[in-house]
């Protein structure tokens, strides 16, 4: 799996692109859902093996969680503005699995998940996959997870934030002319 760093950097990236308002609620719950999924590995201590539906990487990987996790928010605590509250939500929720997806470990994820049990990777695999547990992450395997994400995540997520800024900056310049 991508680590918490990696996940938080695309909700952050994805709530600031999206909601202009920049709500800290919203933001708060786009990287809060950006990590939720992998609460899944509660399902080890009760036996729930790793394929299993409700397994690691399983329906709260799925596009059908997203879209619920999403209504309920929305239904809970949305605010007016509806359709930025699904797109962040429900963006930085699927953002995990997709990065589950370009990991180097793992059995695949659950994407399509109750319609069907199939588990899968994008051809893109770079991402290095985090150890689980704390004791593992800090380590020469943590270090690597690190590295791989700050390349391959957190960068292109600063870039876009960026060129997001500077286009502000120049639109704001040649609107004052």
């Amino acid at each position: 799996m991508a680590s918490i760093f990696g996940h938080s950097a695309v909700g952050f990236t994805l709530a600031k692109l999206i909601d202009k308002k920049n709500g800290r609620l919203l933001l708060f719950l786009a990287i809060f859902s950006t990590i939720l999924p992998d609460f899944d590995v509660i399902g080890f201590k009760f036996g729930i093996s790793y394929s299993h539906v409700l397994g690691h990487r399983g329906f709260t990987h799925s596009i059908v969680f997203a879209v619920l996790w999403t209504l309920i928010l929305i239904f809970t605590l949305g605010r007016k503005n509806k359709l930025i509250w699904f797109l962040v939500i429900f963006l930085s929720t699927m953002s995990h699995g997709i990065l589950h997806a370009m990991t180097s470990g793992g059995e695949g994820v659950g994407f399509l998940i109750p319609f069907n049990n199939i588990r899968y990777f994008f051809p893109f695999r770079e991402i290095v996959v985090s150890p689980l547990g704390l004791k593992n992450f800090f380590s020469e395997w943590g270090t690597q997870v690190i590295l791989s994400e700050i390349k391959y995540v957190i960068l292109p997520c600063f870039f876009i934030l960026a060129v997001r800024i500077l286009i502000k900056k120049v639109k704001k310049t040649f609107l004052k002319i």
